[in-house]
Order: structure tokens, then C-alpha cells, then sequence
């Protein structure tokens, strides 16, 4: 299997370009080169904006699949619908769980679910990639997977604020500070580890029977939000000193100080709870099984952040906010 990942270095797709070569994939990065290369990958060094030498340096070659990893707009779609409409055999699309009705009718979710998010641009604009490959598919038979990651992590901690390339959080529960946890804490979620992430996508790659499907791929372990921030600080050692929240309240909050927006992250998504049933990758990828427990998982990657101290990236304005948002809602009540 000859395969082009456009990225392929990023928290998610680096799991799966590793197991790709694990699996003899003869894959091919197209990227800028920025971060750092995986070894057995071959690089094809571009800015996929760059129309013109794009096309130039895809010449010639003939794609059993080709996955974009950073597409989030109709016209990232449009430009590749036309760059492998005749050299693809399978183009798989990395959109959203966040795509997902919000707020939700059922916290079970399965791909029919309907796909609706008021709160969040990034999820209205993955909606719309979706609607315009399903539309190819349907009338020129363009050989689309379309699928939809939940809360992955690996080299990120998977938290809502002060955390992902950031170790603030973490940082704060060492030095028993407090931190935030939106709502009271009990809504449902799932986490899932890119590994675990990769079995499943690897199974949907030069899958013919997936042309045309939709997917969510995740963990079968639900946590509460409580449970979650609990989890990273027993990995890191610790008891977390909780304060909790309201979505909205921390979503007004960080517009007021200019902080980064929350509104779409927490009301189009972790404001509300997440459980999916998988019954659908299991069936077109009959051995994935999700198996890294959220308890090991974590401590892995607190590991690989603290293996590097340039990695350990703690932000003033984060600190600020989190102490300002407390204060602040402290004295409203």
C-alpha cells in the first residue's frame, strides 16, 4: 500500500505514521518540514498552499490513499478533490466528534447522529467539508472516508484550560494550586490515545468498503470530568484542588480578558456529555480494540513532557486567568 499523509507529525497523526511503517505501509509525508521527521517516512517538502509546486512535486505518483490531517475548510476540500481526483484510490478526511449534535438529544452517539454545532466555527466548517465530499461521492463517485477523531491525546494532556501543548494545569497540581473544572464536574466523556486511535484508522486505509462511510474512532472508557482531572494528578503524583465552574461563566470570562476563546470548545463541546458507541469500526475493522486505560495512557504522556523540560511550557496567562476566573467567580457568589 502506497500512502501520501498531508501533515503527519501532529499528536494524532504521528501514532498512526508509526504504526503505518510498523504494518510495511510505504508512506510518504507532504508537509513543510517544520517538525520533526519519522524515520522510514519519505518527505515530500511543500506548503500544500503552494498550489503550483504541489502539483509539480505529486507528479507522477499514483496514491492507494491519501489522508489530509489538516483540512478544515470547504476550500482545503475543493483544492484536494481536484489535486487527487485521478491519482487516489481512497481519500480519508480527518473531521470532527465535535461535528456532532450540540447540545446533544442522546449522550450516546453513534455516526447517524446528526451533525449540528451553533457554539463552535471550526465544527460548522468540518460539517461543510463533510457535506461537500458526501456530495462528490454521491455524483462523481470521489472515493471519500470521512472520519471523525474524539478527544485524542499523546503528546498533549487533554484538559480544557492550561493544558494540550501546555503544562500550566499539570504544573499548578504539583504545586497545589487550584484549578478549574467546568460544570460540577459529573458530565460524561472519553478519552482515547492515539494508539489506540491508530489500530482502528489503520484498518479503514485501503479499505474498500469504507468508501463512502463515516467513523468515529475512540475509547470505550467513559470518566467523568472530576474523574479525569483526578487521574492527571494521581499520575502526576498529586490530589487536584478542584473549583468548579460554569461553561458559559468561563466562556464569558475568557472574552472579557481576552483570553483564548473558549465559547466554541466548551458550549459546542465539553460542556456536554460524550459517549460513543464504536459498534461501527468494529464491524469494518473486526480486530480493533481500544486497550490504554486513560490511568496509563496519561502517565505516559506527563512522562514524555517531563523527558524534556523545553516541553514543560508554563504560561503566565494562563495562571493569570485561571486565578482571575476563581477570583472572580468567588466573589459573584
Amino acid at each position: 500500500m502506497k500512502a501520501l499523509f498531508i501533515g503527519g507529525t501532529g499528536n494524532i497523526s504521528a501514532a498512526v505514521s508509526k504504526m503505518a511503517l510498523e504494518k510495511g505501509i510505504d508512506l510518504y509525508h507532504l508537509n513543510r518540514g517544520n517538525n520533526s521527521k519519522i524515520e522510514g517516512v519519505k518527505n515530500i517538502i511543500t506548503d500544500i498552499y503552494d498550489l503550483e509546486n504541489t502539483k509539480r512535486l505529486l507528479s507522477g505518483h499514483k496514491w492507494d490513499v491519501v489522508v489530509n490531517w489538516i483540512a478544515f475548510t470547504p476550500e482545503d476540500i475543493q483544492r484536494d478533490m481536484d489535486l487527487f481526483d485521478e491519482n487516489t484510490n481512497q481519500y480519508i478526511f480527518i473531521s470532527s466528534a465535535s461535528a456532532y449534535q450540540k447540545p446533544p438529544e442522546n449522550y450516546i452517539i453513534t455516526e447517524s447522529t446528526p451533525l449540528s454545532n451553533p457554539f463552535w466555527d471550526y465544527s460548522r466548517n468540518k460539517i461543510a467539508c463533510e457535506q461537500l465530499l458526501n456530495s462528490s461521492y454521491k455524483e462523481k463517485k470521489f472515493p471519500v472516508t470521512i472520519v471523525r477523531p474524539s478527544h485524542t491525546y499523546n503528546t498533549v494532556i487533554p484538559i480544557t484550560i492550561g493544558g494540550w501543548a501546555e503544562y500550566t494545569t499539570v504544573d499548578r497540581i504539583k504545586r497545589g494550586l487550584p484549578i478549574v473544572v467546568q460544570g460540577d464536574g459529573t458530565s460524561l466523556w472519553t478519552m482515547t490515545h492515539a494508539i489506540d486511535f491508530a489500530k482502528g484508522f489503520i484498518g479503514l486505509m485501503n479499505n474498500q468498503q469504507a468508501i463512502g462511510e463515516s467513523f468515529h474512532i475512540t475509547s470505550d472508557e467513559v470518566l467523568t470530568w472530576n474523574q479525569i482531572y483526578q487521574t492527571i494528578a494521581k499520575a502526576a503524583g498529586c490530589v487536584a484542588e478542584i473549583v468548579h465552574i460554569p461553561s458559559d461563566y468561563i466562556a464569558d470570562f475568557a472574552d472579557i480578558t481576552n483570553y483564548t476563546s473558549k465559547r466554541g470548545s466548551l458550549l459546542g463541546d465539553k460542556a456536554h456529555s460524550a459517549v460513543f458507541d464504536n459498534s461501527k469500526i468494529k464491524r469494518f475493522v473486526p480486530d480493533f480494540v481500544a486497550d490504554i486505560p486513560f490511568s496509563q495512557g496519561i502517565k505516559q504522556t506527563l512522562n514524555w513532557f517531563e523527558e524534556d523540560k523545553s516541553r514543560m511550557v508554563i504560561k503566565e496567562e494562563s495562571n493569570r486567568f485561571i486565578d482571575g476566573l476563581i477570583e472572580n467567580y468567588g466573589n459573584k457568589n
